[in-house]
């Protein structure tokens, strides 16, 4: 049996100050500096940072823009989630080691930005093998589910989306076959593109 090997490799923003960032990632979380490049070439300077080696774990890449100090995160982002097994520990180290010198905001008990702005989660649990091991993006296509159908007889589910029902407006059809963990593309099929807003101007 194949084992899979599909995972998320790095998660990639930009920071204003590339060492406080390191700094804040390697006292406050316990994250290792992986390795770190300058490239003049580009004006930016990259760092890899995580819980252990690029091969197996999910990493933070930072990238610093020369002369660039800050950035609009904007509202997509939403956070990253870090299991530690004691939370209340983790905040205490925080508060302690953090607060103080970097003035990062507490956003509550769990929840607190680094540096550079961006969110973290601490998730009370048992260490786990990857403890960066989430990432929350928001989306919004503003989609409805129209409709879902389970059809145990023959192994599959559907859920039908679109932006009204589904005799009203072309819907996306999603098809869920029991036990199928992967598909094939192909090299036919390219996209299905989506108008997000409709902007008018007046002449």
């Amino acid at each position: 049996m194949r084992k899979d090997k599909r995972r998320l490799l790095h998660a990639v923003f930009s920071v204003g100050d590339l060492g406080r960032t390191i700094k804040f990632y390697a006292e406050c979380f316990g994250m290792k500096l992986l390795r770190k490049r300058d490239v003049p070439e580009g004006k930016y300077s990259n760092a890899f940072l995580g819980f252990g080696p690029e091969e197996s774990y999910f990493v933070t890449e930072l990238t610093y823009n020369y002369g660039v100090t800050s950035y609009d995160i904007g509202i997509g982002p939403g956070h990253f989630a870090i299991a530690t097994p004691d939370v209340s520990v983790q905040r205490v180290k925080i508060l302690l080691e953090s607060l103080v010198q970097s003035k990062v905001d507490l956003l509550s008990f769990s929840f607190l930005k680094d540096p550079a702005g961006f969110t973290f989660e601490l998730i009370d649990k048992a260490s786990t093998p990857e403890p960066l091991c989430q990432v929350m993006l928001r989306v919004a296509l503003g989609m409805k589910l129209v409709k879902k159908v389970d059809r145990p007889k023959y192994k599959y589910s559907i859920s039908m989306m679109g932006y009204a029902k589904e005799h009203g407006t072309v819907v996306l059809e999603l098809t869920y076959n029991y036990g199928v963990t992967a598909y094939t593309k192909g090299n036919a099929y390219a996209q299905a593109s989506f108008i997000l807003s409709l902007q008018q101007n007046s002449l």
